[in-house]
C-alpha cells in the first residue's frame, strides 16, 4: 500500500529552541533572541504581484526560525540546520552579485536596511526551518522576513511595530531578493509573511501595497486545504520566471500602460487585438504576439478570479470557490505556461478523488499544488495523489494541511 508523507509544523516553542540550540552549538554562546516568520500559500492570484494586480495569500503555521546575536564590525557568520558548514560574509562588501546561495537572502536584508539608512552591523545567525525548501511555499521570504524582524529589534529600528513599518520592511525584503539574491520577484510573499493575520487570507493590492484581511474559516465549513509538495524543485531565481516578467513588461509598454493592472476586463479584447498585431524588427512577429496575448490574458483574468474568490469568501460561500481555482490552474498551464507534469498530475488526481477545486500555487515550474477538499477527504485525496505519482514513476510527494496563522515576530 502506498504511504503518504506529512510535513508537520513545529510548535513555536520547539522551533525557537531548535534555532537557539543550533546557535549555542555552533557559536559557543547564547543568542540575543529568536525570531520567526511563516511561509505562505497563495489561494489565487498568481504572477499578478509584479503586474500591479491582486493576490490572496495566507501565512502558514510552518515557519523559519532565526537565532541572532549582534557582533562587532561588519562580519556576518551564518549557519543553517538545512545546509552544511558555517558561512561568513563581510556586510560592508555586500552588493549585487557578491553573495551566493542562501546567505544572500540574509545578507541582502541587512544590506537593504543599511541602504535605507538604518544602523545595522555584523551579527551571528543560526537558522532552522520547517517550511519545505523548494516547494513554492516561500521558504526564501520566510527567511528574509525572520531576519528583517530580528535586525529591526536588535538595532532598535522600530519598523515591525506598525503595519506601515511592516510595509517598509516588505519593500526592503523584496529589494534584498531582487538585487542581492538575484530573484526578480514581486512582493506578495514578503507582504503576507510580515502582514498576515491568523484566521484570515490577505487580499493584497500590489498597485499601492494596501491590504484587506479576509476571514478564512475552513473548519466552520467542514473543509480543509490540502497542500501537495510535488518535490519538483521550484526556484524563483531561474530564467523562466524572469522571462515571464519581461513578457509582461513588454506587453505593458506596447499597450502604453504602467502595469497590466490598468487593463480591465472590458478592455481585454481590444488589448489582445492590439498585441496580436505586434511587429518585430523585420515586420510581423506572430510568435511574439502569441506569447504576449497569452501572458496578458492570464494576468487580467487572474485578477478577476481573485475578486471573485474574495466575494465568495465574504459571502460565506466557500464551497463555490473551486471553479475559480480550476480556471486559475488552466490559465497558468496554458496561457502563462508555468506548470509541469507533476503539478498537472497532482491537480487532476485531486479533483478526480473528490477535491472541490485544485490549482498550482506559487511561481510554478515545480513546487506545490493546493486542493480544497471536504475535511473527511484529506487522507483519501492524499493517498490518491501519492498512488498516481508512484504509478507514473515520479518522486513521492509530501503533504500538509494549511491553516491561516500569524505573521513574523
Amino acid at each position: 500500500m502506498t504511504t503518504t508523507t506529512w510535513v508537520a509544523a513545529w510548535d513555536r516553542a520547539d522551533g525557537a529552541e531548535r534555532a537557539r540550540a543550533l546557535f549555542a552549538e555552533q557559536f559557543g554562546a547564547e543568542p540575543a533572541g529568536v525570531w520567526s516568520a511563516p511561509g505562505r500559500v497563495n489561494l489565487i492570484g498568481e504572477h499578478t504581484d509584479y503586474n500591479g494586480g491582486l493576490a490572496l495569500p495566507f501565512a502558514l503555521p510552518h515557519r523559519t526560525y532565526v537565532a541572532v546575536r549582534p557582533a562587532t564590525g561588519d562580519r556576518i557568520r551564518l549557519v543553517s540546520a538545512q545546509e552544511a558548514g558555517v558561512r561568513e560574509v563581510d556586510l560592508a562588501a555586500v552588493a549585487p552579485g557578491t553573495v551566493d546561495g542562501w546567505p544572500s537572502y540574509v545578507a541582502g536584508v541587512a544590506w537593504a536596511l543599511r541602504q535605507a539608512g538604518h544602523p545595522v552591523g555584523g551579527f551571528d545567525i543560526a537558522v532552522d526551518s520547517c517550511v519545505p525548501y523548494g516547494s513554492g511555499l516561500s521558504s526564501s521570504a520566510a527567511l528574509e522576513c525572520a531576519v528583517a524582524v530580528a535586525l529591526d529589534a536588535l538595532n532598535g529600528i522600530g519598523l515591525a511595530g506598525t503595519d506601515a513599518g511592516r510595509t517598509t520592511l516588505t519593500a526592503l525584503c523584496v529589494r534584498a531578493e531582487n538585487e542581492i539574491a538575484g530573484a526578480n520577484t514581486g512582493g506578495m510573499d514578503q507582504a503576507v509573511s510580515l502582514r498576515g493575520r491568523a484566521g484570515h487570507a490577505l487580499e493584497l493590492d500590489c498597485r499601492d501595497d494596501s491590504v484587506r484581511q479576509v476571514p478564512f474559516d475552513l473548519t466552520g465549513h467542514d473543509l480543509a486545504l490540502l497542500v501537495i509538495d510535488t518535490k519538483a524543485e521550484h526556484s524563483h531565481a531561474g530564467g523562466e520566471y524572469a522571462a515571464r516578467r519581461a513578457d509582461c513588461e513588454r506587453a505593458a509598454e506596447l499597450l502604453e500602460v504602467g502595469t497590466l493592472r490598468e487593463i480591465g476586463p472590458d478592455d481585454l479584447g481590444d488589448a489582445l487585438a492590439t498585441l496580436a498585431r505586434v511587429t518585430g524588427p523585420e515586420g510581423a512577429d506572430s510568435a511574439l504576439a502569441e506569447v504576449l496575448v497569452r501572458r496578458v490574458r492570464h494576468v487580467v483574468t487572474e485578477i478577476g478570479r481573485v475578486q471573485e474568490f474574495v466575494a465568495l469568501l465574504e459571502a460565506g460561500r466557500l464551497t463555490e470557490v473551486g471553479a475559480a481555482m480550476d480556471a486559475s490552474h488552466a490559465s497558468l498551464r496554458d496561457d502563462y505556461q508555468v506548470s509541469c507534469r507533476e503539478l498537472d498530475l497532482a491537480v487532476e488526481t485531486a479533483r478526480d478523488a473528490g477535491a472541490l477545486g485544485a490549482r498550482m500555487t506559487g511561481g510554478g515550474f515545480g513546487g506545490s499544488a493546493i486542493a480544497l477538499v471536504p475535511a473527511a477527504a484529506v487522507q483519501p485525496v492524499a493517498t490518491a495523489v501519492a498512488e498516481a505519482f508512484e504509478a507514473a514513476g515520479l518522486r513521492a510527494p509530501a503533504f500538509l494541511v494549511a491553516t491561516a496563522e500569524g505573521p513574523a515576530a
